[in-house]
């Protein structure tokens, strides 16, 4: 994931097989171990606090992480997407679109040269300028997802309801697999700018055979 100090990395350009999926059938994808800035939490995205704090400390850290880097490594490069990790008890909760039994983890994608320390050093930069309820649990952790199919889902969140119904009950059995992880979402739109109808988002499953 690496890039010469002249090129700007971007992962969506760097990885377009992980970042830019087809949104006419799911296809199969060999994900890389990938280090991401990370914040847990649980509840609905829509009103819990929680989930607004940790977003904002995850952006703002991403931030001080790619001024440091190019200040200091001369390495730059552009913040990658959000993406959520989500989790259940059990996973028809996506389906019916209980949120409030929802746990997730959002994340930003990091270039491989960024370092625990250099993280560490970007949450100090940003606590300096006013503290941020998330900050302390802002963690540099690496993903393993391996095999996993995924999908691009083009409009708002609550539609996805019929790709994931699809995905579970239909594709994966059709196609001996089950789920091998948390479900995976990359939010390639900007919620904020955006109508519902023109989000994009990827929608992965790292799975395994049965």
């Amino acid at each position: 994931m690496g890039s010469p100090a002249s090129e700007k990395y971007d992962v969506k350009r760097d990885r377009r097989d992980l970042y830019a999926a087809s949104a006419r059938d799911f296809t199969i994808v060999d994900v890389p171990p990938m280090a991401y800035l990370a914040v847990d939490g649980h509840g609905d995205p829509n009103t819990a606090p929680e989930y607004a704090d940790a977003v904002e400390a995850l952006f703002g850290v991403a931030y001080a992480v790619k001024f440091r880097s190019k200040r200091q490594l001369d390495r730059d490069f552009v913040v990658a997407p959000l993406e959520g990790l989500w989790r259940a008890d059990d996973p028809e909760t996506f389906v019916t679109r209980d949120k409030d039994a929802w746990s997730w983890t959002m994340l930003i994608a990091q270039p491989d040269w960024i370092d625990e320390a250099m993280v560490a050093d970007a949450v100090a930069a940003v606590r300096a300028k006013g503290d941020r309820a998330a900050l302390d649990q802002v963690q540099l952790r690496e993903l393993r997802e391996g095999r996993s199919a995924q999908i691009l889902h083009v409009g708002s969140y609550d539609d996805e309801t019929p790709t994931l119904a699809r995905l579970h009950h239909e594709w994966m059995p059709q196609h001996g697999l089950t789920f091998n992880g948390d479900h995976h979402e990359i939010y390639l739109s900007d919620a904020r700018r955006s109508a519902p109808e023109k989000l994009r988002t990827i929608l992965r499953q790292p799975v395994r055979s049965v």
